[in-house]
């Protein structure tokens, strides 16, 4: 029995990971329904709570892994997957009692990157 062959032209795949930039913007339209005003609202509403966490996890209060634990779910949530990132290494620093400046100055860093994106973002549309 002959086997049929043809050629098929593939397209691309998509990225195994998500782009290197600072919002997963797939992950926040499939968090947002794809609706662009809730997309723009809950941007606006990460940009603020992150801006004051970063501002009270400055003086590494006592609840600092709390915190920290609270800027890692609502970065995750919007997509802002390195802001998680460095809020899960602050928390980890944190829960064993080393030396927090590195991990703080990353997701100050993180943080800023992020806002400056939601900020673009919030501009254009």
């Amino acid at each position: 029995m002959p086997l049929h062959v043809e050629r098929i032209d593939w397209m691309p795949s998509p990225p195994l990971a998500p782009d290197d930039g600072p919002i997963d913007f797939a992950h926040l339209r499939r968090m947002t329904l794809d609706d662009d005003r809730l997309e723009r609202e809950v941007l606006a509403l990460f940009s603020a709570q992150a801006a004051n966490l970063a501002g009270m996890l400055a003086a590494l209060p006592a609840d600092a892994g709390a915190l920290a634990h609270t800027l890692k779910g609502s970065a995750r949530a919007i997509g802002a997957f390195g802001v998680a990132d460095a809020a899960a290494r602050l928390e980890a620093v944190i829960q064993k009692g080393g030396d927090q400046t590195e991990a703080l100055a990353e997701v100050h860093d993180a943080i800023a990157l992020a806002r400056s994106a939601v900020d673009e973002i919030l501009r254009h549309s």
